[in-house]
């Protein structure tokens, strides 16, 4: 069974950066109402180049639109980018379409939530699949990358496998983590390190370079 490697500080590339901002006024704040539940609050075809995800160009690996999709190209091994929204959010429900267009299918693609630098290190939660048929949710943090509620990225029939489509689904609501996969839950868990953050993509080598996905139909919705 296949085992996920991140090799943490080394091999991940930050492609988004959070900061703090002071609005200068004193005295208690009032907190917008939440959204209701269903509420779209972010939607992106990727037609739009400046709709708010990076754009990438290195030796390692491209990360940036193209032609109506997200794409990542992934050059290095073992290496993984992610790419985030400018955007705070507390608890989300992101969908997104994914497929391989080329390269190993022992790769990583998948979700982002609750990305936040903490002292200049990324801390996210991450829902991934591979093109060979695996899954995980995990955590990357000061303390490095685990997987949460497996020891191993375990195996679904439901994930498509090869040059294939897939439907991803993550919801972070509390501490609550789950994951689907085509419309099927693979995946549930409960982790209370993360509460808030940014969201976003990911896409990764583990033992080979020359991974190629790309993302389309991206939601964001209060669950």
């Amino acid at each position: 069974m296949k085992i996920l490697r991140f090799f943490f500080a080394i091999s991940f590339l930050l492609l988004s950066t959070s900061c703090a901002l002071s609005d200068g006024i004193s005295g208690p704040k009032v907190e917008p109402p939440m959204p209701a539940s269903g509420t779209i609050l972010f939607q992106d075809d990727f037609s739009n180049l400046t709709s708010g995800f990076k754009h990438h160009a290195g030796v390692e690996g491209i990360a940036d639109y193209d032609s109506g999709v997200y794409r990542f190209i992934v050059n290095a091994a073992p290496y993984h980018f992610w790419s985030t929204l400018e955007r705070q959010y507390t608890d989300t429900r992101v969908e997104v379409d994914v497929a391989k267009l080329d390269g190993p299918d022992s790769n990583l693609a998948g979700i982002v939530c609750r990305f936040r630098n903490v002292n200049g290190i990324p801390n996210f939660y991450f829902f991934a699949i591979s093109s060979d048929g695996y899954y995980a949710i995990g955590r990357t943090s000061n303390e490095g990358s685990i997987l949460l509620g497996q020891d191993q990225m375990a195996n679904s029939p439901t994930i498509n496998t090869g040059v294939s489509i897939n439907h991803l689904r993550a919801d972070c609501a509390g501490s609550a983590l789950t994951f689907y996969v085509n419309g099927f839950p693979v995946a549930h868990t409960t982790d209370s390190t993360l509460t808030s953050g940014q969201v976003g993509l990911m896409a990764g080598s583990i033992e080979e370079g020359g991974v190629d996905i790309i993302f389309d139909q991206f939601i964001v919705v209060q669950p």
